[in-house]
């Protein structure tokens, strides 16, 4: 399809977006009258409202889409999300609007459990410290802890959980996870994976990796109470969204030494303040959000996101539409 067959302007935020795959940035360009790139990562609210206010379609990074903005949307159709998540999209609003909402399942999963298996090989062998004390002159014996024979514990078994739980069992380790949802437990007993109640897998783990959605019920979720019933020196992995944790209450059981160490890749709020309470701890490692950043996973988001927008824009089915969840729909 040409541009002159279709008329419509899309507007490109993610900054990865077809970074690796020139094709796919032409075949946007080719199957639409206008592509609006604003690929910088700054736009800030009224930035956003101003850029989405002519576009019938928007391939979406990480920006907060709030009632105000998608009200100043005032032909917009669908909103592709460039990922999985979606709390940052008011999805109220989009409905009451008509538009849709969709997003790329399955499509970085690889990604970020090899990221968090990276993680654990890091909090394990504490590979960040030991590198920052030869940088600094030192040479220091470290202790570590053996990763085979240990027990990960996954919240939460979808796609990426599901991929962790498939790499670390390759590891030597034993397996367990925790999710309610239909279909977990055939999942978990296919993967050779034992399906336990919230609590014993709190309880039991040795890396406790977290793969939840923010949630009413999720949000905050890991806080003092909760860190209090992990294993005393186990290690918290969060590669999903830094709002499930309570940073404070982390600091404190880490100071207090009844977790050995805690990887994030993900915060409250992202960049963090410079100096920043776990930033100043040595058992913590960090990374900047960076679990889905792999060419592969770019390639994969951003063939999914472009197939969802323009299915939508020629008034065909979406690949992957989120279904408006029952705690944002009444």
């Amino acid at each position: 399809m040409s541009s002159t067959d279709c008329k419509f302007r899309v507007l490109v935020t993610p900054r990865s977006f077809g970074a690796d795959d020139p094709e796919l940035r032409e075949e946007l360009i080719a199957a639409t009258a206008e592509v609006i790139w604003r690929q910088g990562g700054d736009l800030g609210p009224a930035e956003l409202r101003e850029e989405v206010a002519e576009a019938d379609g928007w391939i979406a990074g990480v920006e907060r889409i709030d009632r105000e903005v998608i009200e100043s949307a005032t032909r917009l159709r669908v909103i592709a999300r460039y990922g999985v998540g979606v709390e940052s999209v008011d999805l109220r609003a989009a409905a009451e609007r008509g538009i849709v909402v969709t997003n790329t399942p399955g499509a970085n999963s690889g990604a970020v459990a090899e990221l968090v298996i990276g993680m654990i090989f890091a909090l394990a062998r504490r590979i960040a410290y030991a590198d920052a004390a030869v940088r600094d002159g030192r040479w220091p014996r470290l202790p570590g802890a053996a990763v085979e024979g240990r027990t990960v514990g996954l919240l939460g078994f979808g796609a990426i959980g599901r991929e962790v739980g498939r790499r670390a069992r390759g590891l030597g380790c034993r397996v367990i996870a925790f999710d309610p949802a239909p279909g977990a437990a055939a999942a978990a007993a296919a993967a050779g994976v034992e399906l336990l109640e919230r609590d014993e897998v709190v309880a039991t783990s040795d890396f406790l990796s977290l793969h939840l959605p923010v949630t009413r019920s999720t949000e905050g979720m890991v806080d003092a109470d909760f860190l209090a019933r992990m294993k005393r020196g186990s290690f918290l992995i969060n590669a999903a969204r830094g709002e499930l944790v309570d940073e404070g209450a982390l600091a404190e059981m880490l100071r207090a030494d009844h977790l050995a160490g805690a990887a994030l890749d993900c915060l409250a709020v992202e960049p963090p303040a410079l100096g920043f309470e776990l930033g100043r701890l040595d058992q913590v490692v960090l990374t900047p959000h960076i679990g889905a950043h792999t060419d592969a996973a770019a390639r994969a988001m951003g063939r999914a996101a472009v197939d969802n927008c323009l299915a939508v824009l020629r008034g065909d089915p979406a690949p992957n539409p989120v279904t408006l969840p029952a705690e944002v729909s009444r």
